[in-house]
């Protein structure tokens, strides 16, 4: 934990990081993920989100725990390279007798040293019974509920400066039952674990919950008991005047994805009015497979500079709100007061970026620099006061091994 912040000299310690040439803030936090995907990138560069997924499920239905572990690794790596220090990842594709997928992804985070909170995800309306995904990748609902209280129990850590904790996450509106949506928050709630899920992502989402249930996306979820300080959605573009009032009022969180957004030609969250109206908002770089680059750098950037196209104004958000959202908005969604910001007794997790390089040197504001420049890679990243990447190197693993292995799986999960 951090057990001071002030200038001058540092006092006597084990380890001194000097970086002159850089400037130091508060480890990124992601706010959304799915890192399986990173075996799956490339795939229908041109496709709506509806479309994309029609073609990936079928791949989808071959990860096995080794595929799931290349992946994480892969995303982990590129994560805290990027100057992630905490992460969640919204795991929800279990192949039938596909088994330790969860646990992969858990392990891999404590190798690498990436501060985690994986949400078990699942998917029980298959497309037999009017649901998107195919049957094959569908789990039993009452099956679903036990695992995920076996993964809470043993995976959940609640205490303050805690590496892993477990997070309750039905996958979409259109991918499981209400009653599943229901159980879920009762579930989340009884062990005091947060709640996560997509909603409101696409036109067609919105379509598809008029027709099965004669509700919006939003008024939905809230009837469903998926409103309040619990509870953070993915995306949330497609909102009205009232829905935006009613998540900030509810304090429910909304991870802002734009990279993947525009990949998909989802639409443009409502990011400013978002933040005008009180909500609690980060940013997630969301799956690798509609977003290749996985960088909340970029992020940060694309979501200024979304703020100001949708509104026609440079004034709809500026360079430092953008980082907040990547940085303390992020760790609210989350339900983290220890982390997002550099102060005494938060999370020692910091993140230096090079502000004297050719991209950045000789900036007059050096922040806005780094969002209207975003860096590639940090210099140096500290999680929970251990140094994993220094000079722009990962320390906890194996950069070129990373890359080997996960060439290997996607070429196998292509057939």
């Amino acid at each position: 934990m951090i057990v001071e912040v002030g200038s001058g000299p540092p006092p006597p310690a084990d380890e001194v990081v000097d970086e002159p040439g850089c400037l130091a803030m508060p480890g990124l936090v992601n706010a959304h993920d799915h890192m399986y995907q990173w075996a799956t990138r490339g795939y229908v560069p041109d496709g709506t989100l509806f479309e994309w997924l029609r073609v990936l499920y079928p791949v989808w239905a071959r990860i096995d725990a080794d595929s799931v572990r290349a992946a994480g690794r892969a995303a982990m790596a590129r994560l805290l390279l990027g100057g992630c220090t905490l992460s969640s990842d919204h795991h929800y594709v279990f192949p039938r007798g596909a088994t330790g997928l969860f646990e992969a992804l858990v392990d891999s985070a404590r190798e690498l040293g990436l501060r985690f909170h994986p949400c078990r995800g699942s998917m029980s309306l298959g497309e037999s019974k009017g649901g998107l995904p195919p049957d094959s990748v569908v789990e039993d609902e009452d099956a679903i509920l036990a695992d995920v209280e076996a993964k809470i129990r043993r995976h959940h850590d609640p205490r303050r400066g805690s590496m892993c904790r477990v997070v309750v996450a039905p996958c979409s509106p259109f991918s499981v039952t209400p009653q599943l949506m229901s159980d879920s928050a009762e579930l989340a709630r009884k062990h005091g674990v947060r709640l996560h899920t997509h909603v409101a992502e696409t036109l067609d989402e919105e379509r598809f919950c008029l027709e099965r249930f004669g509700k919006r996306p939003v008024e939905l979820m809230e009837d469903l008991g998926w409103a309040g300080d619990d509870v953070w959605y993915a995306h949330a573009i497609h909102l009205s005047d009232s829905e935006i009032e009613s998540v900030a009022a509810a304090k429910t969180g909304v991870a802002h994805c734009p990279s993947s957004n525009m990949r998909l030609g989802a639409g443009i969250c409502r990011v400013a009015d978002l933040v005008r109206a009180g909500a609690r908002v980060g940013l997630g770089v969301d799956g690798s497979a509609s977003n290749e680059d996985a960088s909340l750098a970029v992020e940060a950037h694309q979501a200024l500079l979304l703020a100001r196209a949708r509104s026609a104004s440079p004034q709809a958000l500026d360079a430092r709100t953008a980082w907040r959202l990547a940085t303390k908005g992020g760790a609210e969604c989350l339900g983290r007061d220890d982390c997002g910001s550099l102060e005494t007794g938060n999370c020692a997790d910091v993140a230096c970026f090079r502000i004297d390089d050719l991209a950045h040197s000789g900036m007059a504001d050096q922040l806005a620099g780094l969002a209207l420049a975003p860096p590639s890679r940090a210099q140096t990243v500290v999680v929970n006061g251990r140094v994993v990447v220094r000079e722009g190197r990962l320390l906890t693993g194996d950069e070129e091994q990373i890359a080997r292995e996960i060439a290997v799986t996607s070429a196998r999960l292509r057939g």
